[in-house]
């Protein structure tokens, strides 16, 4: 069986290259879940970046997106793909300089950031099925952890977030125990999204 080949995050190429030719623009659950459409572009938080490919689709549709990631190897994996993109200029280049990414726990970063939308997709519980997560989903498990402290995130986001806070959650698991009920759901194959209205 071969190693798992090494984690990298890449804007060029790949998923995220063929989601921006042919991802379907603002009609995209996360841009309709983000308060994304015509004539409004939010500022946005994503609060738990990962491989930053919400960031990158939501900055690609005009959008201005500060990412916070805490862990450190993470962090530098998006630092250097963002890099990287950036020398690539062009298209692609201007989407990444909508994106400004921040190394830290979001709890103490969200306060000071006033995001009128803020993002939230923590590392979902493991599903009840045993089918085999994606190696790459895998991967970043093993570099992030699992966030434990995900009802905690999502309360101080409630609290600091201008206009909404979006839950990215799996389609079937159970609503976010110990944070009040959402103001609606965008519902997709395997993916939700949780939206709280505010103000």
């Amino acid at each position: 069986m071969t190693k798992d080949a090494e984690l990298q995050v890449d804007f060029v190429g790949g998923a995220v290259g063929h989601r921006l030719r042919f991802g379907g623009g603002r009609g995209q659950d996360l841009a309709k879940a983000m308060g994304l459409r015509k004539g409004k572009t939010p500022v946005i938080v994503d609060a738990t970046a990962g491989l930053g490919r919400d960031s990158f689709l939501l900055a690609s549709l005009g959008a201005q997106v500060t990412m916070i990631e805490r862990s450190d190897k993470m962090h530098a994996l998006l630092r250097d793909g963002m890099e990287a993109a950036a020398r690539e200029g062009g298209v692609i280049g201007e989407i990444i300089e909508r994106m400004t990414l921040l190394h830290g726990d979001a709890k103490d970063l969200l306060p000071k950031l006033a995001g009128e939308a803020v993002l939230i997709d923590p590392m979902h519980p493991p599903r009840k099925n045993s089918a085999l997560v994606k190696r790459e989903l895998r991967q970043v498990r093993e570099i992030v952890g699992t966030d434990e402290d995900a009802a905690d995130l999502l309360r101080v986001a409630l609290e600091h977030a201008r206009n909404r806070v979006v839950l990215k959650w799996p389609a079937k698991a159970d609503p976010m125990e110990g944070v009040r009920a959402c103001s609606h759901q965008i519902l997709g194959k395997s993916t939700r999204y949780d939206v709280f209205m505010l103000g």
